[in-house]
């Protein structure tokens, strides 16, 4: 059962169709080797997997898990559950999340990041607002969302809804 005055705001063909621009254009401008596909948990999880089946690189997979959330519908301060272990050397990185909304919990990743490593920044969705950190940083994003809280797609709404292949939105009392 879905969340009450919950609306759809972008079916599973055009959140598909972004998942294929994001990975074209990666496909063009990553590095011809291999690539450690980083997403940010929990969300990062789902569109990290839907661009893996799209991106012609040899990939390595492993994960970060910071949350500012913690099942709520705001943020709050940070917290470390997991940071990967890195190989030495140069490494390509592509930094993976489900929603660029005030871009905090990216930018603290990114920023932590060993900086010897080539980052390149993505999120399923760029929420559409001038709060938080400059947007000019976020290398890709494949869909605009308006400035309400959505869900699917990886977003959740308390925990729940990740699963969906459509976005959705509800309005929040928070």
């Amino acid at each position: 059962m879905m969340p009450a005055g919950a609306y759809k705001l972008f079916d599973a063909a055009e959140v598909a169709s972004a998942y294929d621009r994001i990975a074209e254009r990666l496909n063009d401008e990553l590095p011809k080797r291999e690539i450690l596909l980083l997403p940010v948990m929990t969300g990062g999880m789902f569109p990290a997997c839907e661009l893996a089946r799209r991106i012609r690189r040899p990939l390595r997979i492993d994960y970060v898990h910071a949350t500012r959330y913690r099942g709520e519908t705001s943020g709050s301060r940070l917290e470390w559950l997991h940071w990967p272990e890195f190989q030495s050397g140069k490494q390509s990185v592509l930094l993976m999340d489900d929603i660029f909304d005030e871009g905090h919990t990216l930018a603290a990743i990114r920023d932590r990041l060993p900086e010897q490593y080539q980052v390149t920044t993505a999120a399923l969705a760029l929420k559409q607002h001038d709060r938080g950190l400059s947007r000019d940083w976020l290398d890709h994003h494949g869909i605009v969302v308006p400035d309400v809280y959505v869900f699917g797609c990886g977003m959740d709404y308390r925990e729940n809804y990740r699963e969906l292949t459509d976005i959705w939105a509800v309005a929040t009392d928070d």
